[in-house]
Formats: structure tokens, C-alpha cells, sequence
């Protein structure tokens, strides 16, 4: 099969913003609850958005190191996916999985080869996997910093190990990303942002069509 990465678009918050993300071809829509973020929603505004998506695109809702209520009032949006961006160990994704029914992404930071080693472990469990820029440690959010990282460390990566890329992903640097990575999937937010959580149509339509370019260059 011709190579295309899925292609998911993190922190949108209005119907808008959802509505464009829809149109534009994204096959994934991510929905965050996590209180210190800019891109933050109450559940009652995710739940309203899952069913506007729900039969035009993929739910996601983004948990951070969740307790078992934060759970449950993830699963009860109706999202077809929960995507955990902490601590979460391997038992605990297998705990939420069981729990909920749902299918879990797990976000792991790599700010250097060490970071991988954990990879496997949760290539096991989980349905999907986001391989995110390590944040500083100082930092008070996990992702969704604008940061990259040096995507030259995945070379020795398992081959069979399907994962998203993330972190500081824009228009500008998406092809490169395509080109030079080739991951199953494609996870942005703050690139597409005119300002800290909020989203511009123009740079999703922009991030969108310049990583379906590539990949398409790809197949020639």
C-alpha cells in the first residue's frame, strides 16, 4: 500500500476549528484536558465536540497521568480514543485499556537514545504510540511546547514499530519530517496555532497539504 501517514490535529477546541480540520482531510482530532494547558476544554465542551466529529473523524481525548474518575469521564464522551501524555506505566495503560474499552496512544518524550528503550514495552500494549519531544524539566505541561527533536535518533528504532511523530511540527518542516522519517502518523497542535491555543485554519490547511505533498512525492 502506497505510503500516507495519518494525520492528527491536537488541542482544537471549537466547532470551527473542528469543522476545518474535518474538511481539510485530517484523519484524527485531538481533544485536551489538561488544566495548565492553553489548549485545555471542560468535558462538557469535549463531549459536545466528539459528537459533532463523531462518523467525519477520529476522536482523541489527551490525559495527563489521569486518576480512574478522569478516566471514566473520558470514556463517557464517547471518543473512540484516549491518548495518555504522563507517567502512565505499562500497567497502567493495560488498566485503562481493560477498563474503558477504548484504544490508547501513548505519548513518550526522546530528547536522547536513552529514551527509547521504553518504547518496546509500550509498542505491546498500546494501539498507538506518539513519539514526542522531551520538555525541559522545568516545564509545567508534557507536550505541545513547539519543540522538535533529532528525529536521527529514531534510525534504530524496530522498523515493525508504528508511531506518530510529535513535537513542534509545522508547515514549514512537516515534508522534511515525511521525508526523512517516514512515521505512520503526523501529531501536531502549537504549529498550527497563530498564538498559544488558538488554532489558525490557514497553517491546518497549509500543515495538511504539505505532508500529503511529500508523501506523495514519496510514491513517485
Amino acid at each position: 500500500m502506497p505510503y500516507m501517514p495519518v494525520i492528527k490535529i491536537c488541542g482544537v477546541k471549537t466547532p470551527e476549528i473542528l469543522d476545518c480540520v474535518v474538511a481539510q482531510g485530517a484523519d484524527m482530532v485531538g481533544f485536551n484536558t489538561f488544566g495548565k494547558s492553553p489548549r485545555y476544554i471542560d468535558w462538557a465542551t469535549i463531549e459536545a465536540l466528539v459528537a459533532r466529529a463523531s462518523g467525519r473523524i477520529e476522536s482523541v481525548v489527551l490525559l495527563v497521568d489521569p486518576d480512574d474518575d478522569d478516566v471514566r469521564a473520558a470514556a463517557a464522551t464517547g471518543a473512540g480514543w484516549l491518548q495518555l501524555h504522563g507517567h502512565e506505566t505499562p500497567a497502567r495503560v493495560s488498566a485503562i485499556k481493560a477498563a474503558t474499552g477504548k484504544k490508547v496512544i501513548k505519548a513518550l518524550p526522546v530528547g536522547g537514545p536513552e529514551d527509547l528503550a521504553a518504547v518496546s514495552a509500550y509498542a505491546q500494549l498500546a494501539d498507538g504510540l506518539i513519539l514526542d519531544a522531551k520538555p525541559p524539566a522545568d516545564a509545567t505541561r508534557p507536550g505541545g511546547l513547539g519543540a522538535t527533536f533529532d528525529w536521527s535518533l529514531l534510525a534504530g528504532l524496530d522498523p515493525d514499530v508504528a508511531f506518530m511523530l510529535s513535537g513542534g511540527l509545522d508547515k514549514d518542516n512537516v515534508a522534511r519530517a515525511v521525508r526523512e522519517v517516514m512515521p505512520f502518523g503526523l501529531d501536531a497542535a502549537s504549529g498550527v496555532e497563530r498564538e498559544k491555543g488558538v488554532k489558525d485554519a490557514g497553517l491546518i490547511s497549509a500543515f495538511i497539504a504539505n505532508a500529503r505533498a511529500a508523501a506523495t512525492e514519496l510514491r513517485k
